[in-house]
């Protein structure tokens, strides 16, 4: 089932994600994959994450397939213009992918190829309506298809962006042109994801909020000073410099992250980033 059917019919939606390796040994992202199996509702493949280059995110989709766990195909515009990016949403498909997440990506100077050529041919919101003119039957060009794709397409928000009416506005865009759910950025600030729920409430589309589990206080620090809209209040980057036991921490404040936001939404996204076995302690801690 879809991450849009799910949240149709009232389920609080689990997301996490997996990273590709960088190389073609797939024995601990499948590890990683396989803990998550009968606890989260979906898997998110990430593209090519912070610009550096891994194995795809489509042939690792088709794995997750084969294994019966359900894939979420993140799709940048960093690295593909219009005709690839429209093909590999045919191709994935094909494949047996229904969630896509549209991105527009990271900036190449983040990753480890600097040197290499940025595209952009297309953003987040001109993704979602190329995506949905496949499902019409025609090409960003106009060209009719043969036989017609149907996806459960997503898009992200960040919901601590200071100001935050730019994201309201994007994210408005990204509705109107085909966004059935929504994944957030890191969120630490409850009484602020509760006053966007708010400002987005009639655009009626699921929400999953982001929860990134600390590993430091050096970590926290880092996402303040780097992630934009991203804030770790100094309650809890207190909390993790006095922690004897961080990662327990860490999966102790991201549960209780959940517990808060929980009535707020429609679901959540964890976002491990090397903590990926610690997945199943953050859901069963927050009572999920």
């Amino acid at each position: 089932m879809t991450i849009a059917e799910l949240a149709k019919q009232g389920k609080f939606v689990i997301t996490a994600e997996v990273g590709p390796p960088k190389g073609v040994d797939i024995t601990e992202m499948l590890e990683n994959a396989e803990l998550m199996r009968g606890k989260v509702d979906a898997i998110n493949i990430t593209d090519q994450q912070s610009s550096v280059m891994r194995l795809g995110s489509l042939p690792v989709c088709r794995l997750l397939i084969e294994r019966d766990l359900e894939p979420v195909f993140q799709m940048t515009c960093r690295d593909r213009n219009r005709i690839a990016l429209q093909s590999d949403l045919l191709g994935a498909y094909t494949l047996g992918v229904k969630n896509v997440l549209c991105l527009t990506g990271d900036f190449i100077a983040l990753g480890d190829h600097p040197q290499a050529k940025a595209v952009f041919d297309l953003d987040s919101v001109s993704l979602l309506r190329a995506a949905k003119e496949l499902e019409q039957g025609k090409d960003l060009a106009g060209n009719e298809l043969a036989g017609t794709p149907n996806f459960c397409l997503g898009a992200v928000v960040t919901p601590g962006a200071d100001p935050l009416e730019p994201q309201l506005i994007k994210l408005e865009k990204k509705v109107k042109a085909g966004a059935q759910f929504i994944q957030t950025q890191a969120v630490y600030e409850p009484e602020k994801f509760e006053t966007f729920m708010k400002a987005v409430a009639h655009l009626n589309v699921p929400i999953l909020a982001g929860i990134i589990p600390l590993r430091s206080a050096g970590m926290a620090r880092f996402m303040n000073a780097n992630v934009a809209g991203v804030h770790v209040p100094d309650n809890l980057v207190e909390e993790m410099e006095k922690a004897e036991k961080r990662m327990q921490k860490g999966v102790e404040i991201a549960a209780r992250l959940i517990k808060d936001m929980k009535s707020m939404c429609q679901g959540v996204h964890i976002m491990a980033i090397g903590m990926e076995k610690r997945v199943p302690q953050v859901i069963e801690a927050a009572g999920l």
